[in-house]
């Protein structure tokens, strides 16, 4: 019997580059089919068809002829006997491969070619329904996912390499389109399989995803039959430390100059938007006096690295994305001045958590939001595993932050509570090295604690 990987999630999380690295480790036949989408929306709009015009977009299938083709181990995607594979890689072709793919005709017309390969094969497929619809019966079942904008930043990067002028903005606002489109359709809506293993790649590497999806994929086709040798494995999973624990020291020390003329900057600000809103910090008491400790807050603006910063004596860095480094000089600038770094999404976050830890070792504080993205509600979201990581590896105390205000977006004169809570100290949690079950915790209990300071 021919083993079967179904591998579904939203656009952008690194389906494609990921199904082929493991299909290559594995030795498998690689099947995109977000290609044979995109191959149809590409004709589609070629022949100048909205993708969206269902009668017309079916009409077109009957002029089509779709091949897969593996050149040197890389699959080519061929229409009417054109490679099309490069031409396909556009956000406008993206965007039709959603409409095209909410059309049932068309998805009949590739279901037949998709079953046929997996028929004869052993294959990873990757797409939207795969472990769902196409291969319900799969052995193994993952779903790839990640956020949006560190989706969007991935396949922001993609593009500028093929010098497609598309912003970043452009290129997030289709990421969310696509992703509303995808999950609200009537056939075959994007969703997670019950039995589908999750995996986060937001904060992973390239190469550790792959390394977990490989792991995967051979304990779900490697048998055991024993029951104890199940829960043998599996606590071996729950006990593999991701990194190396590195125990901060805080022996050093902000020079009083510096904390003079930063608390000085920070006095002047608060009167500042004690001016602009109505906004008050409580359990300032939580605050240490001292550098080295993590702000774990929920996000809803791009005011809330200043609102928790405000509450701390000691200057508080922060992750911002890269894009905002190349803005002006002047902006760069004054971001850095208020301890913001880089993050260079979608190559790793090895380098970012050496910088992190450097951050805090050197006596500054460090302010993350695990949930990734703003919150239009108010409510807060899933946590990523980034700060759970970080908290584990340093050993440090973790200060949850609850920002409180009314409305999608802050206003003159708007209502704002900031609470900080009582620091989680990750020992004091049983939380001593990085394992996954460790990190579960530590998170769980972040999420938890921040939870209850929104309200």
């Amino acid at each position: 019997m021919k083993i079967n990987v179904a591998l579904d999630g939203p656009s952008g999380a690194g389906k494609s580059t990921i199904a082929k690295a493991v299909a290559k480790k594995l030795e498998y036949v690689y099947v995109d089919t977000g290609a044979l989408y995109r191959t149809i929306a590409y004709h589609v709009i070629s022949g100048g068809i909205d993708p969206k015009d269902e009668i017309e977009a079916v009409a077109a299938l009957d002029q089509i002829n779709i091949s897969l083709e593996y050149i040197s181990g890389a699959q080519h995607v061929i229409l009417n006997g054109d490679d099309v594979s490069d031409k396909i890689r556009t956000p406008e072709i993206s965007m039709g491969a959603s409409a095209v793919s909410a059309i049932p005709k068309v998805r009949e017309f590739l279901f037949d070619l998709q079953k046929d390969i997996a028929k004869k094969n052993n294959v990873i497929m990757d797409g939207r329904d795969i472990g769902t619809v196409v291969l319900p019966d799969a052995q193994v079942k993952i779903f790839l996912t990640a956020s949006a904008e560190e989706r969007a930043n991935r396949r922001f990067k993609e593009l500028q390499e093929k010098g497609d002028p598309s912003t970043y903005e452009q290129v997030l606002e289709d990421i969310k389109q696509r992703d509303y489109n995808d999950t609200h359709r009537e056939t075959a809506p994007l969703r997670k399989a019950d039995d589908a293993v999750e995996v986060d790649s937001t904060s992973m590497s390239l190469e550790q995803v792959i390394d977990e999806i490989v792991r995967i994929i051979k304990e779900k086709t490697s048998g055991g039959s024993d029951e104890a040798d199940g829960g043998e494995k599996k606590a071996s999973r729950a006990s593999r430390e991701l990194m190396p624990v590195r125990p901060i020291t805080k022996k050093k020390k902000l020079t009083f100059v510096k904390l003079f003329f930063y608390n000085l900057l920070r006095y002047i600000t608060i009167f500042v938007y004690h001016c602009y809103y109505n906004i008050k910090w409580e359990g300032k008491e939580n605050v240490p006096k001292d550098g080295g400790n993590i702000f774990a807050s929920n996000h809803r603006s791009y005011q809330d690295p200043v609102f928790t910063a405000l509450g701390a004596r000691v200057p508080i860095s922060y992750m911002a994305k890269e894009e905002l480094f190349h803005k002006n000089v002047f902006f760069t600038a004054l971001i850095k001045l208020f301890g913001a770094f880089p993050v260079v999404r979608g190559k790793g976050d090895m380098q970012v958590i050496d910088t992190s830890i450097e951050k805090l070792e050197k006596g500054r504080n460090l302010e993350i939001f695990p949930e990734g993205t703003r919150s239009k509600d108010g409510k807060v979201g899933k946590g990523k595993t980034g700060v759970a990581l970080i908290a584990a590896v340093a050993q440090t105390k973790v200060i949850p932050v609850g920002i409180n205000f009314k409305g999608e977006k802050l206003k003159f004169r708007s209502k704002v509570v900031v609470r900080y809570g009582k620091p989680i100290v990750p020992a004091e949690i049983g939380v001593t090295g990085t394992s996954a079950k460790d990190l579960k915790k530590i998170k769980n209990e972040i999420m938890d604690r921040i939870t209850e300071l929104v309200h």
